[in-house]
């Protein structure tokens, strides 16, 4: 199938459902699209509906009885019947649909909001995909697709013991925009543009369209008055959208409690032990609301680089770091419309943990696309690593190691400190020698790469260094976006 025209990038989305729709598969075969809200599931399988004729329901919130009442008047909508369908249970709304829609493809949207009303019906469709694995009509193998921004729920249906585990042939994830995309569908021409937007809205489609009334800052000098009036004015959808976001996952129950940690990790207690510091709690308290978190895929985990044993909390979405760090402790100031006055107080807030932070994530994702260091890496993280020389422990923010192979100690292809508003020196190159020298004892750092990325610049003396030793690289903002 041709993509339409006004699906912006998703190509590989899109051949992933056009291997599956028109794959040579007999019979009825299930697959699952999911992802977090607003990043243009709906407007995807929409464009998928019209250019395959297919059955297309968006569920709503609804009791049983009104859902598949509202499913059978979608069917008889679709079928151009008189009147609706009465059904009386999912297994004789499915077995209608599948006699109706035989050879087609069917898509249900918004799938958790069914599966609320009605606990039972992951086993019914279970039924219909096990007993339907040959071809039932003439009109060859049908497809259905259920669709859902509830990660945990979606998640559920494959996993574990779930009555569907086994039975689907795509398992979709519709993802933010990566950070280069998201400066083209910004269309930011400013590298410095496109990161300061990607560390607020990241790369979620929706908020550079309805959320922000259509309207990107004009340049660079326009992005202050842009965050004052799109994103911190409480008139402006984007203004609650982070609450909302939280609010929205079936397993959070104590909001409280979430943004307490979400707020922790977004000052920068990555480690279990400093999010239940800054939340006052036991760090045991804590293993339910950091296993739901990381479920919704708010949160992720990532692996310390130089302890096994060490994980680093991290929030996945931008816009709930800019809430939780800028907009959540001035809430009732913004409440009374004082935006321009708090963005202006929030300027060295804004740069140590939302901006600083943001642009390291970048870095490593810059790192990991590509053998730019001597390889292709296998990992890229951050660490602290402790001198015990200097009795100091010395934090890396770019970590790339490489696939660990047999009777060889682990190779380190790049050791990078990231800088967005300093300007870096021989002193930031000597720290990462240092942690070289260090983990020559047990890894691989014959051919490591020295990286230093900043926003700011370097050094005169930084720039001849690098100059007259290959293994030193120096990587400006320019250089992520090309």
């Amino acid at each position: 199938m041709d993509k339409p025209p006004a699906l912006f990038d998703r190509d590989r989305e899109w051949r992933a459902l056009d291997r599956f729709v028109n794959g040579g598969a007999p019979g009825l075969t299930l697959g699952i699209v999911s992802g977090r809200r607003r990043q243009g599931k709906t407007f995807l399988l929409q464009a998928l509906a019209r250019a395959t004729g297919a059955f297309y329901f968006a569920a709503e919130e609804a009791t049983e009885r009104e859902s598949l009442a509202q499913f059978g008047k979608a069917l008889a909508h679709y079928l151009r019947t008189p009147g609706t369908f009465d059904f009386s249970s999912w297994k004789e709304a499915f077995d209608q649909v599948f006699e109706h829609c035989g050879g087609r493809l069917v898509i249900i949207d918004e799938f958790p909001y069914l599966l609320n009303a009605s606990p039972s019906l992951p086993s019914v469709i279970q039924h219909q995909v096990d007993s339907r694995e040959q071809p039932w009509s003439e009109g060859g193998p049908t497809r259905l697709i259920l669709c859902g921004s509830a990660m945990s729920v979606m998640g559920g249906l494959l996993s574990g013991n779930a009555p569907l585990r086994g039975r689907a042939s795509l398992e979709l994830i519709v993802r933010p925009f990566d950070f280069k995309t998201a400066a083209r569908f910004w269309e930011a021409d400013s590298p410095r543009l496109a990161a300061l937007l990607h560390a607020i809205t990241g790369g979620t489609p929706a908020y550079r369209t309805r959320y922000v009334d259509h309207r990107a800052p004009a340049s660079l000098e326009d992005f202050d008055r842009w965050v004052v009036e799109r994103v911190l004015d409480n008139q402006s959808p984007l203004y609650r959208e982070a609450r909302h976001l939280i609010a929205s996952e079936g397993g959070i129950r104590d909001a409280s409690l979430y943004h307490a940690v979400l707020g922790a990790i977004a000052a920068g207690r990555h480690t279990r032990s400093g999010i239940a510091e800054h939340c006052g709690r036991q760090a045991s308290d804590l293993t339910h609301a950091l296993s739901v978190l990381e479920d919704c895929d708010l949160i992720r985990v990532d692996p310390d680089a130089f302890k096994a044993n060490r994980h680093l909390f991290r929030i996945n979405e931008p816009l709930i770091v800019f809430y939780e760090a800028i907009m959540r402790p001035a809430w009732s100031r913004l409440e009374l419309g004082q935006a321009d006055a708090v963005w202006r107080e929030s300027a060295s807030k804004f740069t140590s943990q939302v901006m600083g932070p943001h642009f390291e994530q970048l870095c490593r994702t810059y790192t990991m696309a590509g053998d730019r260091f001597g390889g292709f890496p296998s990992e890229v993280s951050s660490g602290v690593i402790t001198d015990k020389t200097a009795r100091s422990p010395i934090e890396v923010d770019v970590v790339a190691t490489s696939a660990l192979e047999a009777n060889r100690p682990k190779r380190v292809l790049c050791l990078g400190e990231v800088k967005w508003g300093t300007r870096m020196d021989m002193h930031h190159l000597a720290r990462l020698a240092r942690v070289r020298d260090l983990l020559a004892k047990k890894q691989d750092t014959a051919d490591t790469a020295l990286a230093c990325f900043s926003a700011a610049g370097f050094s005169d003396d930084l720039a001849a260094a690098a100059s007259g030793d290959p293994r030193i690289h120096l990587i400006e903002l320019d250089d992520l976006y090309r």
